[in-house]
């Protein structure tokens, strides 16, 4: 015992004369540390990307600024300096500058759509049965190609089509039903309703989602305080997705001005349904007068810059604070 107890403290003796290990230094968060990498690297990546968009972005655009002030046909390589006179035709020439009028019944059509759209958003945001059975239904035609929802609209109008066959059955004679495409005084509402039927879903699907975005406290939160289905759509819903209701008033107002597909594939511009974006391709490819035509499109692009510079004064992007 007593060899076992002297070993032991020649072992805690020597082990207290040992000089005690220094500390370590710790690398602070904010020592600089060798870069690694080349600076030029982000840029690398941002190559192709950034040439692609200057091709087939910014090079067309500037383009199509020079063409504005030129005769140019299309064909020729002679491209005559004109100046202004091809603004100037447009704005004093009614044909041209009259399409204009067509864009106010998509502009009513895309006010009623997202009307519809906030209006289902909120329904199905909240606990509805079956709900994602009428989530499908809303945004399906979204999906469907523009082609393909023409074509169907063509026979859902058609004399004897599918409305009036429908209308006959509610008892209304088929001898007092208009031309649903060929009333010149009612083309462009059938028109303008195939376009709600098909973007519907669009909007639909921003405003569900931004409305699902919102916490769910707060809505319990108002449960508790007997607020209403109504007020919390005023005072919780309406403030927190203003940003994309702004966003879905953008798109409605360029996409109104630029109506293409629907129109050109059901009536190709007949009986007062040409769209701006018809005239425009019309007076470029079967006028052969490309400079007008981009003088046009430069109108277009500048009158979307000016309404969409105007919603941001009008309607400022703020900070929601709904908590």
């Amino acid at each position: 015992m007593s060899s076992d107890t002297a070993t032991g403290e020649e072992i805690v003796l020597s082990t207290a004369d040992r000089p005690a290990p220094r500390p370590r230094k710790r690398r602070s968060a904010t020592s600089t540390a060798p870069a690694r990498g080349w600076p030029v690297t982000p840029w690398i990546f941002l190559l192709v990307p950034l040439a692609l968009l200057i091709t087939f972005g910014y090079v067309p655009v500037a383009n199509m600024f020079w063409y504005s002030v030129t005769d140019w046909n299309g064909v020729s390589k002679v491209k005559n300096f004109v100046g202004m006179d091809n603004y100037v035709e447009f704005f004093t020439r009614p044909e041209l500058f009259g399409v204009f009028r067509v864009s106010l019944y998509y502009l009513a059509a895309s006010i009623i759509q997202m009307s519809l759209a906030l209006y289902f958003a909120t329904i199905l945001s909240f606990s509805t049965r079956f709900k994602n059975l009428f989530k499908g239904i809303l945004f399906f035609p979204y999906l469907i190609n523009g082609v393909a929802i023409s074509f169907i609209f063509l026979f859902f109008f058609q004399p004897a089509g599918t409305l009036d066959s429908v209308l006959g059955l509610l008892g209304i004679s088929q001898d007092s039903l208009p031309l649903w495409l060929g009333d010149p005084a009612i083309i462009n509402f059938s028109l303008a309703g195939t376009s709600v039927w098909r973007y519907t879903g669009l909007n639909f699907v921003l405003f569900l989602g931004a409305i699902q975005s919102i916490p769910g406290q707060i809505y319990e939160a108002a449960d508790l305080d007997g607020a209403s289905r109504w007020n919390q759509f005023r005072y919780i819903i309406a403030p927190s997705i203003k940003p994309i209701i702004s966003l879905s008033f953008i798109l409605a107002v360029s996409g109104s001005l630029s109506v293409f597909e629907i129109p050109f594939i059901m009536t190709d511009g007949a009986n007062g349904s040409a769209t701006f974006v018809i005239q425009t391709v019309k007076t470029a490819f079967n006028n052969n007068k490309v400079g007008l035509a981009s003088a046009m499109a430069v109108v277009l692009l500048v009158i979307v810059l000016v309404v969409t510079w105007i919603q941001r004064m009008l309607v400022p992007d703020e900070k929601v604070d709904i908590a």
